[in-house]
This record gives structure tokens, C-alpha cells and sequence, in this order.
């Protein structure tokens, strides 16, 4: 099963092989400013089941957890693409949001929730991780 992603102007496309191991909706401040002030919702792959195809730019900054992060995006029309490890990176999350069919996966947990303004709608059928969750595989 592959699935497709990419930014606004198509210049950035994307085809993921597999299911996520993981789907969740990050409410740390970081994301917040990508999102424009919601949480940002990832699929999270390992690095080798996604191709990219065009130019992404990538910033890097240190988190609340203290990891080094990294976040791509499009440069010609900003959409927010990717998140992941700075550093020795073995997984990829893909922003729902850059799907082609952004139904396709729904978060199953959220995390960094007491960051999460009071606004924030977030759902209690979901797991909720008050901060740093523990890592993947």
C-alpha cells in the first residue's frame, strides 16, 4: 500500500510504503507555531519507507524535551511537510495535513497535552501524554 503526500504548489511530492507506526496530535509550543496555533498531527514512519521527490528545506531546533529536531517544509509555498530527529534519524513523521486523502489516518493519542492551550479541543477517547512520550520502537 503506498500513500501519497505533498505541499500546496506540488513542487514537494511524497509516496510512503506501509502503515504509520504511529498517529498522534502534538501540542508542544513548537508545534503550535507550525500549526498556527492548533497542534500538528503526524504519521510517523521509519525514514526508509519514505521517498521524497523535490526540494524541502529543513529547520532544526532544540525542543522542550531537549532533543534536537528537525522540520521540513516547502520552500516555494511553506506547507509544513516533516518532522523528526536532528540526529541520527531512523523515523520520519509526515504531517496529516500534506496527505493526499488527509482522512486516511486519525491520531490515536495526544501528546504534550499540558502544553495545549486552553482552547484546545482534545478528545478524551485519546490517549493523552502530559509531555515527552517514550520513544518509538
Amino acid at each position: 500500500m503506498t500513500t501519497h503526500a505533498g505541499c500546496l504548489c506540488g513542487k514537494v511530492r511524497i509516496a510512503i510504503e506501509g502503515a504509520p507506526l504511529r498517529v498522534r496530535t502534538c501540542w508542544c509550543r513548537d508545534c503550535q507555531y507550525w500549526a498556527a496555533g492548533s497542534g500538528t498531527t503526524n504519521a510517523m514512519y521509519r525514514i526508509e519507507q519514505v521517498s521524497i521527490t523535490g526540494d524541502v528545506r529543513w529547520y532544526e531546533s532544540v525542543a522542550d524535551s531537549g532533543n534536537r529536531m528537525r522540520r521540513g517544509f516547502c520552500p516555494d509555498c511553506g506547507t509544513p511537510l516533516f518532522t523528526g530527529p536532528a540526529e541520527a534519524p531512523k523515523f520520519l513523521g509526515v504531517r496529516v495535513g500534506a496527505l493526499d486523502d488527509p482522512n486516511r489516518y486519525r491520531p490515536t493519542e495526544l501528546i504534550w497535552t499540558d502544553s495545549a492551550p486552553e482552547c484546545a479541543c482534545l478528545d478524551p477517547a485519546l490517549l493523552h501524554t502530559p509531555r515527552q512520550p517514550a520513544p518509538i520502537g
